[in-house]
């Protein structure tokens, strides 16, 4: 039995042009304000993205491109502006940030109505309670991606692997929403594979390439793969043996071109959403 391959790039295409569609129709005037400091390739990458994902969907994108030595206090500045500014909805600063930066402050900084990020204390909040307008970008996709399968993640036993804030954490808030039973795996949990064998959807995000091997798989499971390494020879890969996984599984999302395309469609969800909440004010 060979998985099938959840395909990221049409799931994503698919959301941007309902996106599309929505902002046409209902003829939204949308901004997202992108800020980077210093010049982290795989940042400029993703910024990039970014901006081309703004393109497709009709949103209007602002860049912020600081140097890398600017300070705090310039960076906070730049982030007031931004929350004073009604042409900008959503508020995204590319992480990592330079060293001499505090992270936690400058995400605190961004108002919550234009966290698209969903990183700020309150929106994480909200994701406990299930009270939320923004769910932060990489789960939400990985839960797209499971729909797309027409599974239904209600009584299933999940794995998630990795307790990230940005991915771990949130994923498995989001599968208990869905009334999925989840159980969180980390460097400390015991019988790790024996835990993994349990999933009917396993979720690996602990960013090792190769962390995952096929005998760690149930026969028929849902994998995402979250994970994007570069491998020994320089390729990308996730976080699962792909040919290994993929005999055990029913459905795998490959790496790339699976998880990486949904997280960008995703922030471009959250940001019409922040337009909808900010004019409803």
């Amino acid at each position: 039995m060979a998985a099938q391959i959840i395909d990221g790039k049409a799931v994503s295409a698919k959301v941007k042009e309902e996106i599309r569609q929505e902002i046409e129709r209902d003829k939204l005037e949308i901004g997202l304000a992108v800020v980077i400091v210093g010049d982290d390739p795989a940042s400029r990458v993703y910024v990039n993205n970014k901006k081309k994902a703004c393109e497709v969907c009709g949103i209007k994108s602002y860049e912020y491109a600081l140097p890398a030595e600017t300070t705090e206090a310039q960076l906070m500045e730049l982030i007031d502006t931004l929350n004073d500014d009604d042409k900008v909805n959503g508020i995204l600063v590319q992480l990592p940030l330079p060293k001499h930066l505090n992270e936690e402050a400058v995400i605190a900084r961004i108002s919550p109505l234009k966290d698209v990020d969903a990183f700020s204390a309150s929106n994480v909040g909200k994701i406990m309670i299930g009270n939320y307008a923004f769910l932060p970008c990489t789960p939400a996709g990985c839960i797209e991606l499971i729909h797309s399968t027409g599974i239904d993640v209600s009584g299933k036993e999940c794995v998630v692997i990795g307790r990230s804030n940005i991915v771990g954490k949130p994923m498995a808030m989001l599968l208990l929403h869905e009334n999925g039973t989840v159980t969180v795996c980390h460097s400390r949990t015991k019988n790790l594979a024996e835990v993994c064998r349990r999933a009917d959807i396993l979720v690996a995000a602990v960013g090792r390439p190769g962390f995952v091997t096929g005998d760690m798989v149930k026969p028929g499971a849902v994998v995402i793969d979250v994970g994007i390494n570069r491998n020994a020879d320089g390729k990308l890969c996730g976080d699962c043996v792909f040919d290994e996984c993929a005999k055990k599984a029913s459905w795998i999302t490959p790496v790339p071109g699976g998880v990486g395309p949904m997280t960008i469609a995703m922030l471009m969800k959250n940001t019409v959403m922040a337009k909808r909440i900010q004019t409803a004010k």
